[in-house]
């Protein structure tokens, strides 16, 4: 049986893992990309207490990491973005609208009770590695 690849995915362009747990793992030409928050990479604080600016920095960090897995949004298959408050889902959504064009990857959009450094949005990410044909 052939092994498939594993590699781990990390740059210091977005934030440092907080826990065990890697930026991204790309298996095969799939990259699986752990949320991210709104944080600076440098000081590993919130850029502000804005929902727009946390998610805008989110995903300009989700940007770093599939840049480094030499991909990019318009290879992201699937995104779950979890909210502290379901209030802010018409923000974060124009936010998104931003950084994702058609075909928009299939998304899931959770209210949590809370989330990592009391953070108002995060976002996680599945993207193709490769070449992708759209029919």
């Amino acid at each position: 049986m052939s092994k498939i690849m594993r590699r781990v995915i990390s740059t210091a362009k977005a934030p440092a893992a907080i826990g065990p747990y890697s930026q991204a793992v790309q298996v095969g030409s799939t990259l699986y990309v752990s949320g991210q928050l709104g944080l600076d990479p440098q000081s590993m604080n919130f850029v502000s207490d804005s929902v727009v600016d946390q998610a805008k920095t989110a995903l300009e960090n989700m940007g770093h990491i599939l840049e480094a897995a030499g991909t990019s949004y318009g290879n992201v298959v699937k995104t779950t973005v979890l909210l502290k408050s379901m209030e802010d889902f018409g923000k974060v959504n124009d936010v998104y609208a931003s950084f994702f064009k058609e075909p928009y990857p299939a998304r899931a959009a959770y209210e949590c009770a809370n989330l990592p450094k009391y953070g108002l949005v995060e976002i996680e990410a599945v993207a193709v590695v490769g070449e992708l044909e759209d029919k």
